[in-house]
């Protein structure tokens, strides 16, 4: 294998560092099927077709290039996503696609020809950012949500997920789906685990069970500066409430709360709000701290509501179970790695095939330990590591 490519990964890197990138934030706006990720979805279609590897499409959004027979049984599957959190960084998604096309090329270098059908993905929607529900695209595939209800999903301006598509989803492709025999991603780490054990690659154990629960608050709109203290009924209290009693609960379990995106209606300075909308991003390592955290914010949000006369819904957007990945599988990567095993607390397109077979994951040390910020990081060096990681898996799983 040769050794620019660490110069390699940042010639390829470079073509879609600007694309989607925010000028003022430094961050990336690449939602799911808008401008910038169509233009990624592009990329990946001609680089492929640079390697002579055929696209094809499942119905759903997801992209797959083969190498090897697009209708041969058993394959390994390697890829990630191209679309973004709002302002998030550049690594999140698209370093395990330029990786997946760059181990490729090197095994092409090195004469290796594989046994099993090679395929690279592009899933559609895994951070959820336009339509709300992550993992999108691999959820439709694997028949984990159902197309209609993936058809109404709507983003902000009120375009429908069929809309976006142009058609509406196809849904479970179990046919598509068992000719995938393992499944394996590289992604940035999103912490900073790597940094303290001085490792640039590691293979991951586990995925928190994790989910999304929207609370909508109605109250009573009326103005700010009429409206006397006792007589109101201000959703906004409530909202704020619940805000503080997420973080004490999840702190209390040793779990994660998140409040990060608010909505507020009629949005004026000088009028108290009719309705807030929050959403609550809540994690744990078990399922049990994470039903007792949801269940525990549910409670105070009830009882604060009864406190300051509004009325409460909650709703479960998405929930993913613990995810435990191969265990023979990854032991089997850290070995001939010689790499760590990490859990993670953060969801992936890989737990949600998980479930239907084998998958492992590999992370990319990220020095800040940030993620979903523009100051999410990662060195061409180390890139060029989790390359050549990726390279020596895909040989090992391929070549019989």
């Amino acid at each position: 294998m040769s050794d620019d490519l660490a110069a390699r990964f940042r010639e390829l890197w470079d073509e879609i560092a600007p694309v989607g990138r925010d000028a003022d934030s430094g961050g990336y706006l690449r939602y799911a099927l808008t401008a910038p990720e169509i233009e990624l979805r592009g990329w990946f279609r001609a680089q492929a077709e640079q390697r002579a590897m055929p696209v094809t499409e499942d119905g759903n959004g997801n992209l797959f290039a083969h190498w090897g027979d697009p209708e041969g049984e058993d394959a390994v599957l390697t890829g990630s996503h191209f679309d973004s959190v709002p302002h998030g960084g550049a690594y999140d998604g698209p370093l395990g696609i330029v990786s997946a096309f760059l181990a490729v090329d090197e095994l092409r270098a090195a004469g290796v020809t594989p046994d099993r059908p090679l395929v690279l993905a592009a899933f559609v929607e895994e951070e959820g950012a336009r339509f709300g529900v992550p993992c999108l695209g691999s959820r439709l595939l694997t028949g984990a949500l159902p197309p209609e209800r993936a058809a109404g999903l709507r983003d902000a301006a009120g375009v429908s997920y069929a809309e976006a598509l142009g058609d509406r989803p196809a849904g479970a492709r179990p046919e598509l789906l068992g000719r995938f025999g393992a499944f394996v991603e590289l992604h940035v780490e999103q912490g900073r685990a790597l940094v303290d054990t001085d490792a640039p690659v590691a293979v991951a154990s586990a995925i928190w069970p994790h989910g999304r629960w929207r609370f909508d608050v109605d109250g009573e709109g009326n103005h700010a500066g009429t409206t006397r203290m006792a007589d109101r009924r201000d959703p906004m209290l409530t909202y704020a409430f619940t805000v503080l009693a997420a973080n004490k609960e999840a702190r209390l379990r040793g779990a994660h709360a998140t409040v990060g995106r608010v909505s507020v209606e009629p949005n004026a300075t000088n009028a108290i709000p009719s309705r807030v909308t929050g959403w609550l991003d809540a994690r744990a390592a078990d399922p049990q701290t994470l039903a007792g955290l949801v269940e525990a914010v549910r409670g105070k949000l009830a009882e604060r509501a009864r406190r300051d006369g509004t009325a409460v819904t909650v709703t479960e957007e998405s929930a993913t179970p613990l995810v435990a990945f191969d265990g023979g599988l990854a032991q089997r990567l850290a070995a001939l790695l010689d790499a760590p095993v990490l859990p993670t607390g953060a969801g992936h397109d890989a737990g949600v095939l998980a479930g239907h077979l084998p998958t492992a994951m590999l992370f990319v040390r990220n020095p800040t330990g940030v993620s979903h910020s523009p100051a999410e990081a990662a060195t061409d060096d180390d890139c060029a590591a989790g390359v050549r990681a990726l390279a020596r898996v895909l040989k090992e799983l391929t070549c019989r």
